[in-house]
């Protein structure tokens, strides 16, 4: 295990892979240096997770794992502050989760130190918002200079809030779509469900419940049967019943349909994003 690992900026999701790595005992908190700009948000780490805070350039110098946790519109700031302070005798492994910044775009921004050219070690991550409950799901590409002593690090920190896999760069809008952004789509599915609930006359938190149980267990019974999913659905649908009778109507009104559009729109949205 690398010996210190940093944050720059530590919002909610550098905050729930941090929560991961030290819940899982991956890292002590006296090898975790966090940066990050607002006062408020420096209090919160240091309450909720006890670790240091300080500069990013410090976080550069002394970090052999080093998360590059901001928005991208912040990169073109922090990168070149980064790269300068990193020592010349060492070359920390660099992990990113911005959407819409590729491998090339943050090679080129390191470029601009002369230590390293795009010589840098650099993981492009995407997880999704259930690493907050330890469930995310991430997908990981590197670029050239990552060993698979780095992936094996790197899989064992995501793997700490949820599943990752390690897949083709080419696929990371596809990524977006189907994990980055669909927990929106499955919390408008819940609030739709129980919205039935509700008009046949039950509570609505009750209705929370039983909507989202369903989901999660509807989830785990595809994950840990192995079983495909339309052969799941099959099985709920009893000939002339009332499961059937649901599957028909949401086939009329153009279930599928609405999903894969929300997906391409998503896709087409990332493209567009790492274009810029």
């Amino acid at each position: 295990m690398a010996k210190k690992i940093g944050f720059i900026g530590c919002g909610n999701m550098g905050s729930s892979i941090l929560s991961g790595i030290l819940d899982a005992g991956l890292y002590d908190k006296s090898d975790v240096l966090v940066s990050c700009r607002s006062e408020s948000s420096k209090d919160r780490i240091t309450e909720e997770f006890g670790v240091s805070i300080v500069g990013n350039a410090d976080v550069a110098k002394k970090c052999d794992v080093i998360f590059l946790a901001v928005k991208p519109n912040v990169f073109p700031e922090v990168i070149p502050e980064v790269s300068k302070a990193i020592p010349e005798n060492k070359m920390p492994l660099i992990i990113s989760i911005a959407a819409g910044m590729t491998i090339s775009k943050i090679e080129e921004m390191f470029s601009s130190n002369s230590l390293f050219g795009r010589d840098i070690k650099l993981i492009r991550s995407m997880p999704n918002t259930p690493a907050l409950v330890g469930e995310a799901m991430s997908a990981l590409c590197v670029n050239a200079n990552v060993t698979d002593e780095d992936k094996e690090l790197a899989l064992k920190i995501f793997e700490s809030f949820g599943q990752a896999e390690f897949v083709d760069e080419k696929l990371m809008d596809a990524v977006i779509g189907v994990s980055g952004s669909s927990p929106a789509y499955i919390y408008m599915l819940i609030e739709a469900m129980a919205d039935g609930a509700v008009l046949a006359g039950m509570p609505r938190s009750q209705a929370y419940k039983f909507a989202a149980q369903s989901v999660l267990g509807s989830a785990k019974m595809v994950l840990e049967t192995n079983i495909h999913p339309g052969e799941l659905k099959d099985a709920v649908c009893s000939p002339g019943g009332t499961t059937i009778e649901g599957v028909a109507a949401l086939e009329r009104q153009g279930f599928r349909d609405a999903i894969i559009a929300a997906e391409k729109a998503c896709i087409d949205k990332s493209i567009e994003m790492s274009k810029q």
